[in-house]
């Protein structure tokens, strides 16, 4: 049953469920690093470790892409663009950038889309955004920067900061894609569906990026080191398949239906606060006093941005409006 939303649906009862589900996909996709770092350590590549993600959550979604065939005739382009960005896109760019960058550099700007968001709905669709949203965004990212420690270990280089600017621009096509449709009530299309054709062609994209053929299948069948705890490898990527990936990618799109992109997006920088809490819990990776602070604005930055509501709002998609939503209509945009 798709998720119908509408102006009083994101200011009433169905806003706190949305900020759950928002929560939900942060504490998901936070603890996606912790469960990998582990399998890269024990020798396999970050590039196939996406792959075996992104394939092995396109595996279990096979059954939801099949009873949402007509979805590939009806949206492609919705289809295609959700998974080059928002599948595909985040995840090889980022991996690119932090070959040359500092991780906590390249997190930084990729936590800028829900900047970016604000500016696309204020300066591209030229529709209100209120003053809460976007002092939580200078809030979340201000105290994101301190939470990943952006100071340690900075270098300028271009190619790599441009690498992490495009996961940032990808990750503003997850929020904008996942709220496409989000006024069109049983016309909707299913945010299942979506993530399930996302996933196949993120998975396909990867499959040429990341040359899975030359995977080392054994480590998976061993153990990986967890701050001294052996653990099967194949139990932790299960958990990135099945908790970071599906229920991360269904739980994100939904509460982004249910809320709105600029104020997802922002509640989403918890993902980064999680990863570095269960990084110090589950790998002995310390938090300095700064990072503790950090992770303190970015919360009160993320309840600020929920709690307000979208200025001047119609109930309309973020990735709506004018000349875009006509041709969108006939399925050549998005």
């Amino acid at each position: 049953m798709p998720v119908r939303t509408s102006a009083s649906d994101r200011t009433g009862p169905a806003k706190g469920v949305g900020l759950g589900l928002a929560l939900v996909s942060a504490l998901a996709f936070g603890g996606s690093g912790v469960a990998a770092k582990p399998l890269i350590e024990a020798g396999l590549d970050p590039l196939h470790v996406v792959w075996l993600r992104v394939t092995g959550a396109a595996l279990v979604m096979l059954p939801v892409a099949f009873r949402h065939r007509a979805l590939v005739r009806r949206r492609p382009a919705l289809l295609a663009g959700f998974g080059l960005l928002a599948v595909a896109g985040v995840q090889a760019c980022y991996f690119a950038a932090i070959s040359r960058i500092p991780v906590g550099v390249a997190l930084l700007v990729e936590y800028l889309a829900p900047a970016l968001v604000l500016a696309w709905v204020r300066f591209v669709q030229r529709r209100p955004v209120t003053r809460a949203a976007a002092l939580g965004v200078v809030l979340a990212v201000g105290g994101l920067a301190c939470v990943v420690e952006v100071w340690s270990g900075l270098r300028f280089d271009l190619l790599g900061l441009l690498l992490a600017l495009a996961a940032a621009c990808c990750q503003v096509g997850y929020f904008v894609l996942s709220d496409q449709g989000s006024d069109a009530g049983d016309d909707a299309p299913d945010p299942l569906g979506v993530i399930a054709y996302g996933l196949l062609v993120g998975a396909l994209v990867l499959t040429a990026v990341a040359r899975p053929w030359d995977l080392d299948w054994t480590v998976l069948a061993g153990t990986a080191d967890l701050n001294g705890t052996p653990v099967a490898a194949g139990a932790l990527l299960a958990w990135i398949v099945l908790i970071a990936t599906v229920v991360a990618y269904v739980t994100g799109v939904v509460s982004v239906r249910r809320l709105s992109p600029q104020v997802a997006g922002v509640v989403a920088c918890l993902e980064a606060v999680v990863a570095t809490v269960l990084a110090w819990v589950l790998l002995g990776e310390h938090l300095a006093a700064p990072q503790l602070i950090g992770g303190a604005v970015v919360l009160v930055g993320a309840f600020i941005a929920q709690s307000s509501t979208p200025a001047g709002s119609s109930g309309e998609p973020v990735a709506s409006g004018g000349p875009e939503r006509d041709l969108s209509a006939r399925g050549t945009v998005v």
